[in-house]
């Protein structure tokens, strides 16, 4: 059984596309194209599911479309409509330098002066030029490379040297 803390979010399954079982993603992580990977998870009813795909391809940027096996027809790939789709983690981590902001879903946020664990990092807001984590507690972190001192996959932790006076706001 997958779970949810050895995955990350990597977009949303949208409306069937043709009669052959095609549906549209919108595609928040293109990690499935960089890495060689086999299949997607889909969160189907609370439950974590792989679905392995027969072929994709980009409409745009931020769309593809994907033609999961065993899924051949419009009723069935509507049933799947709204699905969140996730990634692997462990597939991500063999490739450090394809990971996106969205990989650190989940990780904790430390101040690394201080070694203090600011929060956990709920959602990445990629809307603007600035990049933002969003802690579950709302707080609003600055994703920048230049933050970053330390990042520990194996704890799920990212040590960032914030400046003084950030968390005040």
């Amino acid at each position: 059984m997958i779970k949810a803390e050895e995955v990350f979010r990597i977009g949303r399954l949208g409306k069937p596309h043709g009669v052959k079982g095609e549906i549209t993603m919108q595609v928040d992580d293109d990690v499935f194209d960089r890495v060689d990977a086999e299949f997607l998870v889909l969160r189907v009813d609370g439950i974590l599911v792989p679905f392995y795909m027969e072929e994709y391809r980009f409409r745009t940027d931020t769309t593809a479309l994907i033609k999961f096996e065993d899924v051949d027809t419009v009723e069935q790939a509507r049933q799947l409509t709204n699905c969140d789709v996730f990634f692997l983690r462990r597939m991500a981590d063999d490739n450090d330098e394809d990971l996106t902001w969205a990989f650190f879903v989940g990780f904790d946020l430390v101040e690394a002066t201080t070694a203090h664990t600011v929060g956990r990092i709920a959602a990445v807001d990629d809307s603007t030029q600035n990049i933002l984590f969003e802690l579950e507690d709302g707080t609003l972190i600055p994703a920048a490379e230049e933050l970053i001192t330390n990042i520990d996959q194996e704890n799920k932790q990212i040590y960032m040297a914030l400046p003084e006076g950030l968390l005040n706001l």
